[in-house]
């Protein structure tokens, strides 16, 4: 028999918005670990408001929408709050009820804002690696460090010489330029757009208006334990790298770091060494004396380090992919440091989600 179509919309729903998400969906075992981590972070939270005045966005709720803007490559806030108007799930899993109103997204910015200068995506990045560090998923011994370019939100007709006003001229919001023939390097020349950014390149590709992204990965898991945002230079990666084995903890233990040929130089292997960590870095012989010899080689840990650092590589794709920092939407170096560390956190999630509902770990 037919069904009739009823276009007599019902007055009221008696079902709620938790038994409208299904049981085994991926995003409930998310849930569970961010608020028992928003939780722990609530006193922060505290001393960054006031306590008279108009009450703000909860940050529990921007944090957790910033999460939902990440994990489906929403590529804007104006979007992402078009989609919490709507999308129920999204409302589920950022706490608000089904009749609530939705932010304007220049409020929802401006709160954004206020996280930022609070270092809040620094203290979650720490929370979410400590609580895999308490699920026993890290490794406290085998690590892998290596690094990537961003590309900035600035043009190359932003990269201007430093002497000249910082308007082109030629009228327009789009100006001619032309810089062939011209000879441009970060030394002479500065982005009208964004003065952080560098220019550079990697892996034989054009040179662009980039910064370095870095991070520390343990080996275990292929989980982020620390991260990194330079200015792209020639010595951005290894002196990244060297920061964030100072900021290890039990530098008393020997411990095993891969990286690729990139790293394979005496100041970078001498420097890894002095911070407890053993370099297994890719040998570079390419017309020069490699810095790792046969002592570090003949170790079969140095094969299975070589093995594991490829890891790495799965964050980058992540990153560049589904959270869409191929070509970055913020400007400044502090506030990409930002988005890097919060989006670094959100693939540990990611990472935690599968394991867990693995059996790997509680």
């Amino acid at each position: 028999m037919r069904g009739s179509e009823d276009r007599e919309p019902a007055l009221f729903s008696y079902v709620s918005l938790e038994d409208r998400v299904p049981r085994n969906h991926p995003l409930r075992t998310v849930k569970k670990v961010v608020d028992g981590i928003l939780r722990d972070l609530s006193p922060r939270f505290d001393a960054m408001y006031a306590r008279v005045g108009r009450p703000g966005i909860p940050p529990e709720q921007l944090m957790r929408a910033l999460l939902l803007q990440i994990f489906y490559s929403v590529r804007s806030e104006r979007l992402l709050m078009e989609q919490l108007d709507y999308n129920l799930l999204f409302r589920w899993f950022v706490g608000l009820g089904m009749d609530d109103d939705v932010w304007v997204p220049t409020t929802f910015t401006k709160n954004r804002d206020r996280l930022l200068s609070g270092e809040v995506a620094q203290a979650f990045f720490v929370a979410v690696r400590e609580e895999a560090r308490r699920r026993r998923l890290l490794s406290d011994e085998h690590f892998t460090v290596d690094g990537t370019l961003l590309e900035a939100w600035a043009s190359h007709k932003s990269f201007r010489p430093k002497s000249e006003p910082p308007e082109p001229g030629g009228g327009g919001r789009n100006p001619e330029v032309d810089f062939r023939g011209e000879k441009r390097s970060n030394a002479t020349h500065q982005s009208s757009t964004d003065p952080d950014a560098r220019l550079a390149r990697k892996g034989g590709t054009g040179a662009k208006l980039c910064y370095s992204a870095n991070v520390l990965m343990e080996n275990r898991h292929g989980l982020i334990v620390d991260t990194e945002v330079a200015h792209a230079t020639g010595t951005a990666e290894r002196d990244s790298a060297l920061a964030m084995l100072e900021r290890q903890p039990g530098r008393r233990r020997r411990r095993t770091l891969g990286a690729d040929k990139g790293y394979d130089t005496k100041d970078f292997v001498a420097g890894a060494r002095e911070r407890g960590f053993t370099p297994h870095v890719a040998r570079n012989t390419a017309g020069r004396r490699s810095a790792i010899d046969g002592r570090t080689t003949r170790h079969a840990g140095y094969a299975v380090s070589q093995r594991k650092r490829k890891l790495v590589e799965q964050g980058f794709g992540w990153d560049k992919t589904v959270a869409l920092l191929r070509k970055l939407r913020h400007r400044g170096k502090d506030l990409v440091g930002w988005v890097f560390a919060f989006t670094s956190a959100a693939f540990n999630l990611v990472g935690m989600r599968t394991l867990i509902l693995a059996g790997v770990c509680p």
